[in-house]
């Protein structure tokens, strides 16, 4: 689950115990600058049990959290990630093919 408009004040910890009353939840993590170690103002939380997901996007979707209203979205993050692979994997096979037909000649 996408979780936008998280404040400065919003950590890995504020999420987990927010969403932790879930029985199926695994993970909370807010996303950071790698150089200042800032949040970016976004994070993801993950569940086992879509039930759990359907429940917490209702529940939870415009709450409180930290010193704002949190905005909850179904994340596209394995969308993305599955195309990444799928684009890799064809530039590999093209650059074998490259590499094959030099060694041919």
């Amino acid at each position: 689950m996408f979780c936008g408009d998280l404040g400065n004040d919003v950590t890995d910890e504020l999420l987990t115990r927010t969403f932790g009353k879930y029985t199926s939840f695994q993970r909370a993590k807010v996303i950071r600058d790698k150089r200042t170690n800032k949040s970016k103002g976004f994070g993801f939380v993950s569940f086992k049990d879509p039930g759990d997901f359907i429940k917490a996007m209702k529940e939870m979707d415009g709450r409180y959290v930290g010193s704002r209203p949190i905005k909850l979205r179904k994340s596209s993050w394995k969308n993305r990630s599955l195309d990444i692979v799928r684009k890799k994997e064809k530039e590999k096979a093209a650059l074998l093919s490259l590499l094959m037909a030099g060694n041919m000649n």
